[in-house]
Parts: C-alpha cells; sequence; structure tokens
C-alpha cells in the first residue's frame, strides 16, 4: 500500500469543480489585483479568528516580513524568537537588518518556553532595550503557551508577533475564554502554502490584528508604500495576495471546519493505535479541540531516520521538520551560538518525525503506517 505524506491529489478530487468555477470567475472578471474576491477572503479571515482586521498579503513569509516593517524593525533592533521553525520566522528579521535572539523549546511542545524567554530578559540586563519584539510559534498546529509569554512581554514593553503559519483555528485558553491563534498577540500570521490546513494552488498569507493603524499601514506596505495613488508615505513592497488564490480558499474555506475534525479523528487513532516502545506520541497541551494537526510529529528517541527509510521502503510518506535548528545554520553562524546552546531544539531536529495526517487518509492506510512501525520496532 502506497501513503504519501500529503496528497492534493485526494483533496481536489471532491471540489475540482467549485476550484474552476472560482478561478474562471477572477479570469473572466478581468480584475486580476485585489477585488471583491480578495476583500471576501480579508473578511473572513478576520470573523474565522476573532480578530478585528485581516491583510491579505502574497506568502507567509511576507506576513512575517510586512509585519516587522510595520513595528519599524530595523538595524540595531532585536527580535526574540526559538530556533526551531520554518527558516523564515528568523529569516524575515535578519533580512531586514535585525538581529534574531534565540530562547530554547519546550522539549514537549516544541514551542517556545517561557521559561527560557522570562531568563533571557533577566540575564540580557545591558540587551533588554534593544529588543523591538518576541515572536512565538505556534508549531504544528498547537499555540504556544501564550499567557506567560504574554506577561513577560507586558513586563518588558515589548511587542508580540505570532507565527501562526501552521496554526490557523488553533486555540489557547486564555482567563477570558479560548483564543485563536494570531490574535493574542499585536499581530499575527498566517500562510497559505498549499499544504497547509488551508492551502492555495500557490503562495499567500494574512495577516491580522485589532490595530487599525497597523492595518492601515500592513495595506499601504503590501502596495509599495502608497496612498493615495502615486503618493508614497513609506517604503514597502510587493507583498499583494492574488485574488485567484483569494477564491480558490474562499472555496476551500467552507471545508476547513470539516477538515480540521478529520485530522484530529486521525490524530486520535494514532494516539489510540501507537503504543510502542521507542516512539512517543505528540503532547496534547490543551485538548484536542485546541490542536489543528498541521503536522503529527512523532519523537523517535533512537535510529529516527532508520524509522524514517523502513517507512519509506514500505510505502509510507513522512517528513522531518526541522533537521537543522536556526543556530546551526551557516547564514546565522555569526550571532556566536554554539551545538549544544539549545539542547531541547538540537533534539527535536534529530529525533522527531511527521507522519501523514491529511484529511483524506483513510483507516485502511493509517492501519498500514502503525503497522510498518510496529514492524520496525519487532
Amino acid at each position: 500500500m502506497n501513503v504519501p505524506f500529503f496528497d492534493l491529489h485526494a483533496q481536489l478530487a471532491g471540489i475540482r469543480s467549485e476550484i474552476r468555477t472560482a478561478i474562471d470567475d477572477v479570469i473572466e472578471s478581468t480584475q486580476y489585483i485585489g477585488g471583491p474576491k480578495l476583500e471576501t477572503l480579508e473578511r473572513t479571515i478576520a470573523n474565522y479568528s476573532g480578530a478585528g482586521h485581516a491583510i491579505g498579503v502574497s506568502s507567509g513569509t511576507d506576513a512575517l516580513l510586512a509585519s516587522l516593517m510595520a513595528l519599524d524593525v530595523g538595524h540595531g533592533d532585536l527580535v526574540v524568537t526559538t530556533p526551531f521553525s520554518f527558516f523564515a520566522t528568523a529569516g524575515v528579521i535578519a533580512r531586514l537588518g535585525a538581529t534574531p535572539v534565540f530562547v530554547d523549546i519546550d522539549p514537549v511542545t516544541y514551542n517556545m518556553n517561557p521559561a527560557a524567554l522570562a531568563q533571557w530578559f533577566d540575564e540580557a540586563i545591558d540587551r533588554r532595550g534593544a529588543v523591538k519584539a518576541i515572536l512565538p510559534v505556534h508549531l504544528f498546529g498547537q499555540c504556544a503557551d501564550m499567557g506567560p509569554i504574554l506577561k513577560v512581554a507586558s513586563t518588558q514593553g515589548v511587542h508580540v508577533l505570532e507565527d501562526a503559519a501552521q496554526a490557523l483555528g488553533a486555540e489557547y485558553p486564555m482567563d477570558r475564554g479560548r483564543a485563536q491563534a494570531g490574535t493574542m498577540g499585536l499581530l499575527g500570521c498566517f500562510s497559505f502554502y498549499p499544504t497547509k490546513n488551508l492551502g492555495g494552488v500557490g503562495d499567500g498569507g494574512m495577516v491580522v490584528t485589532d490595530d487599525a493603524t497597523l492595518a492601515e499601514t500592513l495595506r499601504r506596505l503590501r502596495n509599495h508604500g502608497v496612498c493615495p495613488k502615486s503618493h508614497h508615505t513609506i517604503i514597502g513592497g510587493n507583498f499583494r495576495l492574488d485574488p485567484i488564490q483569494a477564491a480558490v480558499l474562499l472555496v476551500k474555506f467552507r471545508h476547513l471546519n470539516a477538515w480540521q475534525v478529520q485530522r484530529r479523528e486521525h490524530a486520535a487513532y494514532y494516539d489510540d493505535h501507537l503504543h510502542v516502545d521507542g516512539l512517543v506520541t505528540p503532547h496534547v497541551a490543551y485538548g484536542r479541540d485546541c490542536h489543528t494537526y498541521s503536522q503529527y510529529v512523532v519523537s523517535v528517541p533512537e535510529r529516527r531516520d532508520a524509522l524514517r527509510q523502513w517507512l519509506s521502503d514500505h510505502g509510507v510518506g513522512t517528513r522531518v521538520y526541522y533537521p537543522m535548528p536556526f543556530h546551526e545554520q551557516t547564514c546565522f553562524a555569526g550571532l556566536g551560538y554554539v551545538q549544544g546552546t539549545f539542547p531541547h531544539s538540537e533534539h527535536a531536529a534529530r529525533h522527531t518525525l511527521a507522519l501523514p495526517v491529511y484529511p483524506e487518509l483513510t483507516p485502511d492506510m493509517q492501519d498500514h503506517v502503525i503497522e510498518q512501525i510496529g514492524a520496525f520496532f519487532r
């Protein structure tokens, strides 16, 4: 049996005609920049997340980049984040001439460790004033522990920008009730990369915020800083979200809640049946209904790569997120970190493995994955 890690063909099969109609509508309109599809998608995501404003941009990376630009992050500034994420999280900081500062992750959730964050501020007395933002990542579809992170940020007078690229629809239990990923800090960033829980037919992203002034700044930044036409009040870029992507995302959004339920059901099935010595199933911090399972990531204390090869040989696709933490990347060598600085991030990079969890996975396919993992360890 063949079980791909992700199967966009299976997803497309049920919605192909809807997508083609939506794309044709945009083509026939001849409105290929901005337009009603984009405006509808922005209102839809704002309502879904509970944010006051949503600003469509060209990718999840540009969502982060434009958000940092809106916060006037640049040379001499520090942004505190984790070393275990997709490269864009740290790359956009360096691209603006600012310096990424890393704090280690929690060893079981893989998200920013609030205690490590607080410790860094306690110890970095001479550098606190240069911190422009804290950038937690909601990795694999589960929110970072935002309560204590926001407390540290408030104490230090620093803005929080959420990297929620993998966590649209994830929730966190705040004192006031559940909050959606991306809405707890000043700004939240999403990605619509094709394999995301809500993915387009190319790149796309979104920024959400309750701050009307920041929202207007982001709208200008995504269009070269123009306002009004031909008058450039700030320097931005071409970060616009294509209306064809918006049209496709509106079609897929109608299915998002059902897809999220299916991902949770698949995760629960794995949790119930992957009882194997040598493998640890994902830690659920706030309840499975708060998790969107963008990825289902297991920890393999011994022989992770051998297990991955075995599964590949037996028709099961897997992924490693992420094999090299930021502080070990050549481009960040100048930051002065050495191997061993962030042991939990390094351990996760070397011992975690993502299994197929996409909505169209069948029970037989999941059983095959489970049987092959059991066979490997036997």
